[in-house]
């Protein structure tokens, strides 16, 4: 467990450093919030009521499908693999730490606009404040649990880049947080539900019951989770 806490400290203070991270996690994000935040609520005025979950969800699946994977990928697709055999580190250190890290910075993002969104918009602060970040821990959760399959399964940067904005775009954009998914084809809103953004969102603006949106998100996590177990045994052979 120390050796475990160890590893997550030091991953927290590399990410912190890390210009990739402050991208996807903060900088993106949070100018995406100050634009469209206002775009949103000039043009739509009930958008204040669901603003700071459409611009959490954002930014979730932001430094989740392209954040983290790089930082996966930099240790399983490298030599970094070999030194962690070499002195006995369980590989799936690496994907705790770095996940356990990402999850940190991403509900310090989220708690940014949560406070911020009152402010700049007037945006309405959801009830039950407590069970708001409940809600939205866990879609944090299945969110990077998405993003690891990427950064292990993907081992070139390049090719990394592309997989993850074919992932990350359709998740946003047929999520239903620019538009509302009822309007989207039946097509479409199936694609869309494949991804945790879209029940991310519905579990966090309360829109039909928790069970609704909780059960797709642990069948998600479930599926993700065991495609990453595949996916370290398969490192571990190598």
């Amino acid at each position: 467990m120390s050796a475990f806490l160890y590893g997550a400290a030091l991953q927290w203070k590399l990410d912190i450093r890390s210009k990739a991270l402050l991208i996807t996690c903060y900088l993106v994000p949070l100018l995406f919030f100050a634009v469209m935040g206002g775009i949103f609520t000039s043009l739509m005025l009930e958008a204040k009521s669901t603003l700071i979950q459409s611009m959490t969800v954002m930014g979730v699946s932001m430094g989740a499908l392209v954040g983290l994977p790089p930082s996966l990928t930099e240790i399983y697709g490298s030599d970094i693999k070999k030194v962690y055999k070499a002195n006995g580190v369980p590989l799936y250190l690496g994907l705790f730490t770095i996940s356990l890290s990402a999850f940190l910075h991403l509900m310090l993002m989220c708690l940014i606009i949560y406070i911020a969104a009152p402010i700049a918009f007037d945006a309405q602060l959801p009830e039950r404040p407590l069970w708001y970040f409940i809600r939205l821990s866990i879609f944090v959760g299945v969110s990077l649990s998405l993003g690891s399959i990427l950064g292990l399964s993907v081992k070139n940067q390049s090719k990394l880049t592309m997989v993850s904005q074919i992932a990350f775009l359709p998740s946003i954009m047929l999520s239903g947080i620019m538009f509302p998914a009822g309007l989207l084809p039946r097509p479409l809103a199936v694609i869309g539900s494949i991804f945790p953004a879209a029940w991310g969102y519905r579990l966090l603006t309360g829109d039909g019951s928790v069970c609704s949106s909780l059960f797709p998100l642990a069948v998600i996590f479930a599926v993700c989770a065991a495609i990453c177990v595949l996916a370290l045994r398969r490192l571990q052979s190598e």
